[in-house]
């Protein structure tokens, strides 16, 4: 189903994506992380429908469509290091930061931090060039959030 956008997203030199395009990878990195604990909560899911309401302006069905074409991205995209580098070439560093600190929000959802959570974290923020400090001013932005 979404072969031909996930082959444009990992060429060598991805074009820059359109923002139906964008905010539907986007999306699909926070499925990807809310599900890398093997825990799918609830939660997560609607923590997410809030991210994409607020931040692309979305009507709460708009967010839980968007969310149900993410997961389905998440499920054929490629590994998580190709992926999220991918994102990374595609996508301007200001939208790259802001999902992480809305990845920070997806992990904290569930009010527990596992260990496959904090390392896929680590590896997506350095995956998405962000550097250090804005990779703990997002965590420490999601926590009070």
């Amino acid at each position: 189903m979404f072969r031909e956008f996930l082959s444009r997203l990992t060429q060598p030199e991805p074009p820059a994506l359109a923002d139906e395009d964008a905010r539907l990878a986007l999306t699909a990195l926070l499925v990807r992380i809310a599900r890398s604990d093997n825990i799918y909560a609830d939660s997560e899911m609607a923590r997410i429908d809030r991210i994409t309401t607020a931040r692309y302006g979305l009507s709460p069905f708009e967010a839980a469509a968007l969310r149900s074409r993410a997961e389905d991205l998440e499920s054929e995209a490629p590994d998580t290091v190709r992926f999220t580098r991918a994102i990374k070439d595609a996508v301007a560093y200001e939208d790259r930061r802001a999902v992480l600190e809305a990845a920070w929000s997806v992990v904290l959802a569930d009010g527990q931090r596992a260990d496959e959570e904090d390392a896929l974290m680590r590896l997506i923020s350095n995956l998405l060039g962000i550097n250090d400090r804005d990779s703990a001013l997002a965590r420490q932005k999601a926590a009070k959030g």
